[in-house]
């Protein structure tokens, strides 16, 4: 469980049963309404009946459990009028599972099928350098791998340094604002590529790329958190990954007929190839503008006069995303963060461990799979072999990352989910250290395509940081900051191949084997990391009597509300995963 004030089992002792409370007037001569069946994570059957009509009740009470239904922790956690959402805010709302499925269908069609698309475009401005290569960009450019080593650098650089600034920027003018704002600028960087004259001008593209699309991925982040519950957010987010897996899979065949225009007016292929993607992206960002509100009350605009969603629909939005994050209503969507705000969440210890993972959960697979398509060539392949031959790696990607953003929601465990990444990779990376110049290109192909086709379990940590956050202003920096380490282990992935190393680039295989080592060691202390916290907090929260853990929530509950910084009654409270 990530941030409850109070768990199911508490509530139902402590909840008043009528509601004279002066707190309440306004609903003093109604009795509480009934609530739904607490959900609970962690059981493959569970998981498995919420899919299944005829094992869930359509027409049951879907609203959940929360400290709205205690008098005096809702008027610590009752929304602020400066809160967008505040005029649907009501803590008698009840709905069915009916009414929710569908508006959570409404909203997946609506906000993340166009997150969906966004990222769609983003990847194809990231990515394409991969094709550009199979075509002799580096010839063309008179550049070296070790050139190309460093544009890599300089554009995780820049994406790290862009991360925690674009957050902030987001924060104040909203990401409905800022993220357009991204794209355009970034596209306008993008297609610009089409007249790179040499290593000068290919490594400012990098950076400039680098730096405008640093912010994008968090930004979005915290968007779908505006709509979406916790336990819906880890498979959305593997779907919006799913886009980069399906926009690396079209670019293969697009840049299979776009790299054909070598020759053309005398120009490269890979020159059309930058400037016709670019030119995607650039459209889909002027239409992002039109298309992304800026919260679930706020979708009416003069091109979109009656809005996405009716009373009805809003009031449902609002009141089950408070009830599973109550402290998502501490900051309004326009509001921006001040230093004390992001010292305060930079200061949070017991994230650190996961922004630890983030550097280098990931180096033992990315050099395999960035030098995929180079790779391919030195074996002989020709431009579109090359480009077709990514695509399976491509598709079963997609497949890991769907596969495992399920089975960490079915198990409750994140430290299960992402492990395995390591031991994918771990026997694969031994092979491929075992070869040596007479090994079959077919087999090399084999190994490659599968360490590049890995589990992608990079979604489920941004979740696993994300669901450890306990308010807005801490989630917008933590998955900034988780970004930047991730970032930084990219930057280190980029020098684990070397020019002296090729082409079997045996030392660069063995450090990374060394490091998918380690990784499984950071995995373990992690577990038992956040297992000793829980362990230490039920031990601390259960010794205290009813009368006593009820007096010092309440108090310290009310010192947070006065003061903004987080009461020490969360310690005992909150469960870290």
């Amino acid at each position: 469980m990530s941030t409850a004030l109070f768990d199911a089992k508490k509530m139902s002792k402590n909840r008043t049963s009528s509601l004279d409370d002066e707190k309440l007037s306004q609903a003093s001569s109604e009795e509480i309404p009934e609530l739904g069946t607490p959900v609970q994570p962690g059981s493959l059957a569970r998981a498995f009946a919420f899919w299944r009509r005829d094992k869930l009740d359509l027409d049951a009470i879907a609203t959940q459990p929360s400290v709205f239904d205690d008098p005096v922790s809702l008027e610590v956690y009752r929304p602020p009028p400066r809160y967008e959402n505040t005029h649907r805010f009501d803590p008698l709302a009840r709905w069915t599972w009916r009414e929710e499925k569908k508006i959570v269908r409404k909203i997946d069609l609506r906000i993340m099928v166009w997150a969906f698309i966004m990222f769609f475009s983003l990847e194809l401005d990231r990515s394409n350098i991969s094709q550009a290569n199979a075509d002799n960009f580096l010839n063309d450019l008179k550049l070296t791998t070790n050139d190309f080593n460093l544009g890599n650098i300089l554009f995780r650089l820049c994406f790290l340094c862009a991360e925690l600034p674009s957050q902030l920027v987001s924060k104040r003018v909203g990401p409905d604002v800022w993220i357009p704002c991204q794209m355009v600028l970034w596209s306008l960087v993008s297609l610009s590529q089409f007249w790179l004259s040499g290593k000068g001008s290919f490594l400012a593209c990098r950076c400039l790329l680098g730096f405008m699309q640093g912010g994008f991925i968090p930004d979005v982040v915290l968007y779908l958190s505006y709509f979406y519950t916790k336990t819906e957010l880890p498979i959305r987010l593997a779907w919006f990954w799913v886009s980069n897996y399906t926009s690396d899979m079209v670019s293969a065949f697009l840049a299979t007929g776009i790299l054909k225009l070598r020759g053309v007016n005398g120009k490269a292929g890979w020159r059309y190839l930058f400037l016709i993607e670019g030119g995607i992206t650039l459209f889909v960002g002027l239409l992002s503008f039109a298309l992304m509100p800026p919260g679930p009350t706020q979708t009416k605009a003069w091109y979109r006069p009656k809005g996405w969603f009716n009373e009805r629909e809003e009031i449902i939005m609002v009141n089950r995303v408070l009830r599973d994050d109550p402290s998502k209503s501490d900051m309004h969507n326009r509001e921006g963060l001040t230093p004390w705000m992001i010292w305060e969440a930079i200061k949070d210890w017991r994230l650190w461990p996961i922004y630890a993972l983030g550097v280098s959960h990931m180096v033992p697979v990315v050099p395999p799979q960035t030098y995929l398509t180079l790779s391919l060539r030195n074996l002989g392949f020709t431009t579109t072999q090359t480009n077709l031959l990514s695509v399976p790696s491509i598709a079963l990607g997609m497949i890991g990352l769907l596969v495992m953003a399920f089975v960490s929601e079915a198990i409750n465990s994140r430290v299960a989910a992402t492990v395995v990444l390591q031991f994918w990779a771990l026997p694969l990376l031994i092979a491929l250290y075992t070869f040596n110049s007479h090994t079959s290109q077919w087999a090399y192909f084999a190994v490659v395509s599968l360490i590049a086709g890995y589990p992608y379990v990079h979604p489920i940590q941004v979740a696993w940081a994300s669901r450890n956050s306990y308010s807005v202003r801490t989630r917008t920096i933590s998955a900034s900051v988780y970004n930047m380490f991730v970032q930084t282990g990219a930057i280190i992935s980029a020098n684990i191949y070397r020019a002296d190393d090729k082409p079997l680039y045996k030392r660069g295989n063995r450090d990374l084997i060394a490091i998918c080592c380690m990784n499984i060691c950071l995995y373990a202390m992690n577990f038992f990391f956040y297992r000793t916290i829980n362990a230490r907090r039920e031990k601390t929260w259960n010794s205290m009597s009813p009368k006593a853990s009820r007096f010092f929530a309440d108090n310290q509950l009310r010192a947070e509300a006065s003061t903004g910084a987080p009461g020490i009654s969360r310690d005992h409270e909150r469960r870290w995963e």
